[in-house]
């Protein structure tokens, strides 16, 4: 899911333990020069092959408490990845830019 924002549109999660496969094709968000979002970034999401989110619109960061906001930022940022606190590993993450 696109964490408090949009849930997945089917669950096709492996058992724990099983390697997961995501193809992630995202837009980033456009600001104006005064910071205002002239278009919120969007997220396709293929997972273990199966579509997941379709052309999904983000609405802002994906906080814990609270909605989500945009705050201006340049068009490449760094990526985090999560884990929740379970056991988790990665491995063949590719980046191609579009």
């Amino acid at each position: 899911s696109m964490y408090k924002q949009t849930p997945p549109l089917v669950n096709v999660c492996k058992a724990p333990g099983e390697w997961q496969t995501y193809d992630i094709v995202f837009t980033a968000p456009r600001f104006s020069e005064k910071g205002n979002v002239i278009e919120p970034a969007r997220i396709t999401v293929m997972q273990n092959g199966v579509l997941v989110q379709n052309n999904t619109t983000i609405w802002g960061n994906t906080v814990y408490i609270g909605s989500p906001t945009y705050e201006k930022h340049d068009v490449k940022e760094s990526i985090t990845l999560q884990d929740h606190g379970n056991a988790t590993s990665y491995r063949n993450i590719w980046i191609r830019e579009l």
